[in-house]
């Protein structure tokens, strides 16, 4: 007997194909059966009306450090994700050699927002290589299961120490070929690829660039060749992909006859570079490379609320002479005294954050109530502000104010030039992009982008008013199956006899994200913005039952991936 029968779902099986009425049978943790009329099971779902789906692969995540005290693995959970990858931009914990540990703390801390404190007490580093980091993820049964990538900033500092983290220092040949011993190692202990950044966004907390920046290519092709020893993982990197660098990483991608995937988003000062960039991946996949490039699925948003990292008075003297209030007592403080307020908008200093948000308040919205991703520039708070006669930043500080500073203001940082989510639609409908940015686990006071699986459905699928609306069956897609292949994960992201059973049924028609808030359950009470979903009937992780009725159910089936998973069992 089936263990599972899902009954009459609309199951979009994550290929692309449209959606069938149809019933999906599971047994020992694998999809035993689709089609009409199947055997009864131990337990049976009625899913009529609702929607069927592979459970979400998430490949762009930075819970390197969560993944080892967190089983529920919270918010991308809540947002029907089955399985996650990490490792990513060139930044982890491992390798990692006794007393060295604060230089990679230091270095989360700059480049993904995950507070020191946090880190510091929440991390045991019971490890040394990166097998050893593995074997700790490995211990933790959790709601889904995870894979962990090389990070070149930790395998750089490991061999090189402080040298590694100063950019006018180059590894010896020596330490190249160091380097390629252990990524070869940890290729084979289990990662699932090496990662890199160069991108002059990235910085530690100290203002150093990370370390990965300016290697050159004796020290890229070191590391290609050592995966090509290996014959296993993918190549990962975030860049600015100014002044060739694209070529540069397509160089030690065919060096180590390996997959790449490339961060793809449009910035401010270089609106067209993205598609330089895509035109060198769509080159690379003509030339015969496996190349990806890992696109959102709306703006990268800085989410501004008086209890997070960014708004409009973060540096403000006034406002930092008031930290050891706590959250609570310097919002109250703040409502109560109205000579505060005045002063606060009249001496804002002349600082670099200061610039920054006169020019980001320009497109800074207020989120909302329902959400709105993809809000029109007529409703910033400087123009909404101008219309009424007031100081933008006037205006800025009563909106926070609500709701007892619970209040957020939505500015879309990035892939938002033109106002709306055009360039995310070409990204997304280009046949060699992959969603990917979603940044699980990061900038935990500045976004919440772990609900993105959510809103891929709801806004492109559902509700966009202000351009086209993409099929379901496409959307799906583009999550499962074709994340899941990014990675080599060949078991999952399919609905078909002989995959996972990692299952999502979704009531499609009130699918929807709740307002993001900010939660203080962080290891040394660190702050973080979440956001839950309201539409998950069920998720299922290997047939067991993780999410129901968008609660989590306790059970925790999930675990480490080591390496590439080949269809129907073991690994490459």
């Amino acid at each position: 007997m089936l263990d599972l029968v899902i009954r009459n779902g609309n199951v979009v099986d994550g290929t692309g194909r449209p959606g069938l009425i149809s019933d999906v049978g599971i047994a020992a943790g694998y999809i035993r059966e689709v089609g009409r009329g199947l055997a009864p099971g131990k337990r049976e779902i009625d899913a009529a009306g609702h929607l069927v789906t592979p459970g979400w692969v998430d490949i762009h995540t930075h819970y390197d450090g969560q993944a080892t005290w967190d089983a529920a693995m919270t918010p991308s959970s809540w947002h029907g994700v089955t399985t996650t990858v990490f490792g990513n931009c060139g930044v982890g914990f491992a390798p990692v050699r006794k007393g060295s540990e604060g230089y990679l703390i230091n270095l989360m801390e700059g480049v993904e927002d995950i507070p020191e404190t946090v880190l510091a007490e929440g991390l045991s580093f019971d490890w040394e290589s990166f097998g050893d980091y593995l074997n700790v993820l490995e211990q933790l049964p959790r709601s889904m299961d995870v894979g962990a990538q090389v990070p070149h900033g930790a395998l750089r500092f490991y061999v090189m120490g402080e040298r590694g983290a100063i950019h006018s220092e180059t590894p010896s040949d020596a330490e190249i070929e160091q380097m390629g011993t252990l990524l070869e190692q940890a290729l084979h202990d289990g990662a699932l690829g090496f990662t890199t950044s160069r991108t002059t966004k990235h910085r530690a907390a100290d203002g150093r660039p990370t370390p990965g920046l300016s290697a050159a290519e004796p020290e890229l092709a070191g590391l290609a060749r050592a995966m090509k020893r290996a014959g296993k993982g993918v190549i990962e990197v975030n860049s600015d992909f100014g002044a060739g660098d694209f070529t540069r990483m397509r160089m030690a991608a065919e060096i180590a006859g390996r997959p790449l995937s490339v961060l793809l988003v449009q910035v401010d000062n270089a609106p067209d570079l993205w598609r330089e960039t895509l035109a060198g991946v769509d080159q690379a996949v003509a030339d015969g490379l496996e190349v990806t490039a890992q696109v959102g699925s709306r703006a990268i948003g800085v989410l501004m609320t008086l209890r997070g990292t960014v708004h409009p008075f973060a540096t403000h003297p006034l406002w930092n002479e008031m930290s050891t209030l706590g959250d609570d007592a310097r919002i109250q403080r703040l409502a109560s005294d109205a000579g505060l307020r005045e002063s606060l908008l009249r001496d804002r200093p002349d600082d670099e954050h200061g610039k920054w948000m006169t020019r980001a308040i320009e497109r800074t919205f207020e989120l909302g109530d329902p959400v709105d991703y993809e809000p029109a520039p007529q409703r910033s708070i400087a123009r909404l502000a101008r219309s009424l006669g007031r100081d933008p930043f006037d205006l800025a500080l009563e909106l926070m104010l609500r709701d007892n500073g619970n209040s957020i203001l939505l500015h879309p940082f990035e892939n938002y030039c033109s106002g709306d989510l055009s360039v995310v639609e070409e990204m997304l409908c280009s046949a060699n992009s992959v969603c990917g940015v979603a940044d699980g686990g990061a900038h935990v006071g500045l976004i919440c982008d772990a609900s993105s699986p959510t809103s891929l459905l709801t806004l492109w699928g559902r509700d966009r008013t202000r351009g086209r609306r993409l099929p379901l069956e496409f959307l799906v897609h583009k999550q499962t199956q074709a994340t899941a292949r990014t990675y080599g994960l060949w078991d999952r992201g399919v609905i078909a006899p002989g995959y996972r059973a990692d299952i999502n049924i979704i009531d499609f028609a009130g699918l929807c994200l709740e307002k993001p808030y900010v939660a203080y359950d962080l290891p040394a009470g660190g702050r973080r913005i979440l956001q839950r979903a309201k539409g998950y009937l069920n998720t299922f992780v290997a047939g067991v039952e993780v999410t129901a009725d968008d609660e989590d159910t306790g059970a925790r089936p999930g675990g480490l991936l080591r390496g590439a998973q080949l269809f129907g069992g073991g690994t490459a």
